[in-house]
């Protein structure tokens, strides 16, 4: 099973470069990463919501999480998905390219809306922040947007795909979200239906 993960996790920026139509290549001595304009406006709104413009009712299921960030940070760029509480889900890189409203499917917006309850019982392991950096290359950075505030965690991607940290199972949601946008994509591309 570990060794499944590794190669997921090892093919996952292989996948989204191939959905996105390939990234630039970062420079080797670069130090930190240089976000598209696009990039940082996206992040920006999905950061800032709040639950007036989702028109967001509380349950018992979902009593305070509006939206997942979850960047990983990659030699290339970050790879930032979003899922929002109404079932929106996007997936784009920090250099540009990306889905957005994967989540007007039937599959993934399912997917998006089990991702965000599923936050719920994590916000209590992250914390308070008024700072939205992007993650370290090789780092996972969950960003929670809740009613209370956005709360944020950075983890090694290797713990949180090893079943070595207590936000691996919402890192295994996260995955099982991207694997649905790409099959859905790639449905969509071979002429299937929605």
């Amino acid at each position: 099973m570990k060794r499944q993960t590794k190669i997921l996790m090892a093919s996952i920026f292989g996948i989204l470069s191939t959905l996105f139509g390939g990234c630039k290549k970062a420079e080797p001595k670069q130090a930190e990463y240089k976000p598209a304009d696009i990039y940082v406006g996206l992040r920006n709104q999905a950061l800032k919501l709040t639950a007036e413009q989702l028109q967001f009712s509380p349950t018992a299921e979902n009593p305070k999480v509006l939206a997942v960030l979850m960047e990983t940070g990659y030699p290339e760029a970050v790879a930032t998905l979003v899922s929002i509480a109404d079932g929106a889900a996007s997936l784009y890189f920090s250099n540009g390219g990306g889905i957005i409203g994967a989540g007007e499917n039937g599959a993934p917006k399912v997917a998006s809306k089990e991702l965000v309850r599923t936050a719920e019982q994590f916000v209590k392991d992250c914390k308070l922040t008024a700072e939205f950096p992007l993650p370290k290359k090789s780092f996972t950075r969950f960003f929670l947007v809740t009613i209370d505030g956005v709360f944020t965690t950075e983890v090694l991607e290797d713990d949180l795909g090893n079943n070595r940290h207590k936000l691996s199972p919402l890192f295994y949601k996260a995955q099982d979200l991207i694997t649905i946008i790409r099959l859905t994509e790639d449905q969509k591309r071979k002429g299937g239906n929605k």
